[in-house]
């Protein structure tokens, strides 16, 4: 749509648009060079800037008691319950708004029995089973989420192993809790754990034959081509870099 400007004698004419030049449709706007995203990012064929962020990660550290809520009474009620409380809690973490136990890896599934079975707790269900990879940020870089609920109490707790990509052993929850059968075979088939006792650990993603576990942060970029409509999209590492 164009402009009007009146004349002084009251008659509107239109006028082209103001930076507007002849060849404006067929022009590109200036661009940064071919590769380069935001905050500096150069190199990697990610243009959104955000693979050149740095995080650096907290070192995990107790919370001052009292917690707040019920995460006292949880607390309280495990360590009742399980005698081997010292030795299996490596850290107690509240934040945002979250209660964390992070467990040292053998002990995952007793602590699991207990958090399960203690009137006093009974988290009956096992909502969640996921992976995470800290890579650069801690020895023990896979790390395996726990999200339990009580269905009795209406309360939630977040359970943390963590162990090294060259021992990636955690004992297998299933017989505690079912719900965690294809959990753990999603937890193995993308960060390659390996859940000692688990009925059948295989691949659930990906092919039985596929090398390697796609979600770990040193797996190579790539993938294989895929045809769309008669048109072949390249993997990843073949596309071209925006502007």
């Amino acid at each position: 749509m164009t402009d009007e400007k009146r004349t002084e004698g009251g008659v509107p004419v239109p006028v082209p648009p103001a930076g507007a030049t002849s060849g404006a449709p067929a022009e590109f706007p200036p661009a940064s060079p071919a590769g380069r995203g935001m905050f500096g990012n150069q190199g990697t064929g990610d243009v959104s800037g955000f693979g050149g962020l740095l995080r650096q990660r907290q070192q995990i550290a107790d919370s001052p008691r009292p917690y707040g809520g019920y995460f006292d009474e949880v607390r309280d009620a495990l360590e009742e319950a399980y005698p081997a409380f010292g030795e299996a809690i490596e850290h107690v973490v509240v934040d945002r708004g979250e209660l964390t136990l992070h467990i040292r890896p053998e002990r995952i599934a007793e602590v699991c029995q207990v958090m399960r079975d203690d009137p006093a707790l009974r988290f009956e269900l096992l909502s969640s089973l996921s992976g995470v990879d800290y890579l650069g940020a801690d020895e023990r870089r896979l790390h395996v989420v726990y999200q339990l609920t009580s269905m009795t109490y209406r309360r939630r707790v977040r359970l943390e192993a963590a162990v090294s990509a060259e021992q990636p052993h955690l004992p297998s929850v299933t017989a505690v809790y079912p719900t965690a059968d294809w959990q753990e075979r999603e937890a193995y088939d993308m960060f390659g754990v390996i859940f000692d006792g688990h009925p059948a650990l295989t691949r659930i993603l990906m092919p039985d034959d596929w090398e390697g576990h796609p979600q770990r942060k040193d797996y190579p970029l790539g993938g294989v081509p895929v045809e769309y409509k008669g048109a072949e999209i390249p993997p990843p590492d073949k596309r071209r870099s925006y502007q």
